[in-house]
C-alpha cells in the first residue's frame, strides 16, 4: 500500500502510506489534486485577484486580432472579438463563483459537474492541451522577440524559453503571486503606451483602421462567414477560464465582511480577464494594420513586430530593446501560469489512471517537453488552424460544465453542492461527458464542412448550445442518478456553524496526516476517514464503497469522525 517513500520524512505509522519530500511540500505540491484548506489560503481577495489577472499578460490576444484582422477585415474581426468576448464572459461567470465557493480547482470542478470520476479524465486532457498550446504559442512569440533582439536562432530561442519558466513555477501560487503582483504596474504601463502615443502624434490612424481589409475576399466590410470563423479563433481562448479558477480556488470564504471584495475580485480575475483579452485582440488587429505595409501581412500578427513599431513612436532609439523587454516580461508572466495549470492538470489525469503521485513538480517538465515540441515543430505558423479546431472541444466541454451549474442545480436535477471526491462518484456520469461527446462530435464534423461552409464558420456555437440543451436533457432522462454513488459516511458535518466549509481536520487512515473535513471521505476498507488523495490512489479497495450502489443506490457506512485537534491541516498528501 506504500507508495514513494521520501527518506527526509518523519517516520509514518506501520502501513501508512508515505510520500516523497515534493508531494509532502506545502508550498510545491500547492493542493493539486485536492481542496485547497482555509489554513492554506491565506491571500486577501486583491493578492488573489492580482496574480490571476497576472497571467492575462500574454501576448497571444495580439497575434490572435492580428491574424483575424488580415483574414477577414476590420468589421468582421470587431465582431467576432466582441462576440467571442460575451460567450466568454457569460459562461465564466458560474465557474467562477463555483471554484471560488468551493476552493477546488477546473478538473475536481469538473468531476462534479456532470461528468464523473473518470469522464473528467478526459477533460483534464483536454485543459492540458490548451496550457501546452498556448505555451507554445506564447514561447514562440517571446522566441521571435529573442531573434529580432538578441539575434538568437529561433531553435535556441524555444529551448531558453522553455527552461526560463520552470525555477518560477517549481514553487506555486507562493512564488507566482509575488512575482505578478511585482509586475503587473510595468506591464500595463508598456502594454497601453503605443496606443497613448498613437492618439497623441497620429490619431488619424484609427479612423484609417476600419477600412483595413486585409486578406478578406469582401475587403473591411461585415461577412458572416468572417465573424464565425473569426470568433471560433477567439473563443479557443474560452479555457483560459480554468487558468483564472487555478488561481481563484485560494480565495478567502466570503463573510459579511468581506463579500463586496470578495464578489470584485471573483468576478473581475475570473471573467473579467476577458474584458482586457478582448481590448488586446482589438489592440493587436490596430497594430497589424499599422505595420501590414512596411512588414507584409504575413509578419503583421508578430507583437515583437507590433511593438516594436509602437514603442518607435515615442521612443525610436530603444524600441527595439524596449519591445523585446516587453515581450519577454508579458511571456514570462503568462508561461508560469500555462506550467502551473498544466502541472494541475496532469497530476490529475495520471493519478486517476495509474494511481500513482510522484508530486506535481514532475509534471511541469512533462507539460514544458510538450509545449518545446510543438514549437520546434513551428506551431505559430498554423495558429488560426490549430487554434480554430481545438475550440470546438474545448467550448463543448465548457458548455457542458455551465449547463450543469446553471440549470441542472438550481432546478434541483443535479446536487446542489460540487462533489469532487472517488469515493463518492461514478466513473462516469452521462450528463456532462455524454453531452460534451455528441455536441464536440458534432461540431468537429461542422468544422470539416459536414454542413456547408456555414456549419464550419460557427461550428464552436454549435458546440456550446448543443452541449448546454444536451446537458439537462440527460439529467432529466437519467433522473440525476449518476451523480452521486453513496453518501458521505462520516459523522463530522461539511459545513461549521457558520455555514462555511468546515475548519474541522480529520486524521487520514492511510497516510495518517491531518486535512481539513471537505477533503475528507469515510472508507469501509480502511475503516476511518481518507483524504482524497489516498483515496484517489488506493488500488486495493476496488470501489468497495460503492460496491452496494453499483447502478444507483446509496450504501449507509456509519463511520465514525476521527478528528486530530483544531491544529492546521498538513498538505500534499
Amino acid at each position: 500500500m506504500t507508495d514513494i517513500v521520501d527518506s527526509q520524512a518523519p517516520p509514518a505509522p506501520p502501513g501508512s502510506r508515505t510520500y516523497n519530500g515534493w508531494t509532502r511540500n506545502d508550498t510545491l505540491e500547492d493542493y493539486s489534486l485536492r481542496y485547497a484548506p482555509k489554513s492554506f489560503r491565506r491571500w486577501t481577495p486583491y493578492v488573489v485577484a492580482t496574480t490571476a489577472l497576472g497571467g492575462i499578460a500574454y501576448l497571444a490576444d495580439f497575434a490572435i486580432g492580428g491574424s483575424i484582422a488580415v483574414a477577414h477585415g476590420f468589421s468582421s474581426a470587431l465582431v467576432a472579438i466582441l462576440a467571442a468576448a460575451v460567450v466568454i464572459f457569460l459562461t465564466g461567470i458560474p465557474i467562477s463563483y463555483y471554484s471560488a465557493k468551493y476552493s477546488i480547482d477546473m478538473d475536481l470542478l469538473t468531476r462534479g459537474a456532470g461528468f464523473g470520476y473518470l469522464g473528467s479524465t478526459l477533460t483534464s486532457v483536454i485543459y492540458a492541451s490548451f496550457t501546452f498550446i498556448f505555451f507554445a504559442l506564447e514561447g514562440s512569440i517571446m522566441a521571435q522577440a529573442l531573434e529580432l533582439g538578441l539575434r538568437i536562432p529561433l531553435a535556441v530561442g524555444y529551448v531558453v524559453c522553455s527552461l526560463v519558466i520552470l525555477p518560477l513555477v517549481v514553487y506555486g501560487m507562493t512564488a507566482l503571486s509575488r512575482m505578478q503582483v511585482w509586475t503587473q504596474p510595468v506591464w500595463l504601463v508598456l502594454m497601453v503606451a503605443p496606443f497613448v502615443s498613437i492618439a497623441i502624434q497620429d490619431p488619424g490612424k484609427y479612423a484609417e483602421f476600419t477600412h483595413f481589409a486585409g486578406d478578406s475576399p469582401t475587403g473591411s466590410t461585415l461577412s458572416a462567414l468572417g465573424v464565425g470563423a473569426g470568433a471560433g479563433v477567439a473563443l479557443s481562448l474560452i479555457a483560459q477560464i480554468g487558468e483564472q479558477v487555478d488561481y481563484l480556488r485560494f480565495m478567502p470564504d466570503k463573510t459579511p465582511q468581506n463579500g463586496r471584495r470578495w464578489w470584485a475580485a471573483v468576478l473581475g480575475a475570473g471573467p473579467g480577464w476577458v474584458v482586457l483579452g478582448a481590448l488586446k485582440q482589438i489592440g493587436g488587429a490596430f497594430l497589424a494594420f499599422c505595420i501590414a505595409g512596411g512588414a507584409g501581412l504575413g509578419k503583421a500578427d508578430e507583437p515583437i513586430r507590433q511593438y516594436v513599431h509602437g514603442f518607435g513612436t515615442f521612443a525610436a532609439p530603444v524600441a527595439l530593446g524596449l519591445a523585446t523587454f516587453f515581450v519577454i516580461l508579458s511571456q514570462v508572466k503568462i508561461n508560469s501560469t500555462n506550467a502551473y495549470s498544466g502541472s494541475l492538470s496532469w497530476s490529475n489525469f495520471f493519478s486517476r489512471l495509474t494511481h500513482r503521485h510522484p508530486g506535481r513538480v514532475v509534471y511541469i517538465f512533462l507539460n514544458v517537453g510538450i509545449a518545446l515540441a510543438l514549437m520546434e515543430g513551428g506551431v505559430f505558423g498554423f495558429l488560426n488552424t490549430v487554434l480554430g479546431f481545438y475550440s470546438n472541444v474545448a467550448i463543448a466541454w465548457i458548455g457542458a460544465v455551465v449547463a450543469d451549474l446553471i440549470v441542472n442545480k438550481p432546478l434541483g436535477l443535479s446536487p446542489s453542492y460540487i462533489e469532487f471526491k472517488r469515493a463518492h462518484l461514478y466513473h462516469f456520469n452521462p450528463v456532462g461527458f455524454g453531452s460534451m461527446l455528441l455536441a464536440s462530435g458534432v461540431s468537429v464534423a461542422a468544422y470539416f464542412e459536414a454542413f456547408g461552409a456555414y456549419g464550419k464558420a460557427f461550428s464552436p456555437f454549435i458546440a456550446l448550445f448543443l452541449a448546454m440543451a444536451l446537458s439537462p436533457l440527460f439529467a432529466v432522462l437519467t433522473k440525476g442518478r449518476y451523480y452521486l454513488a453513496r453518501p458521505d459516511g462520516l459523522d463530522e458535518p461539511l459545513l461549521g456553524a457558520d455555514g462555511l466549509p468546515s475548519a474541522a481536520v480529520l486524521t487520514c487512515a492511510v497516510c495518517a496526516t491531518g486535512f481539513e473535513r471537505p477533503d475528507m471521505a469515510g472508507c469501509p476498507f480502511h475503516q476511518g476517514p481518507v483524504c482524497s488523495l489516498c483515496c484517489s490512489l488506493e488500488k486495493d479497495c476496488h470501489d468497495s464503497c460503492k460496491r452496494g450502489a453499483g447502478a444507483p443506490g446509496p450504501v449507509a457506512l456509519g463511520l465514525p469522525a476521527v478528528r486530530t485537534g483544531g491544529g492546521p491541516a498538513r498538505g500534499g498528501g
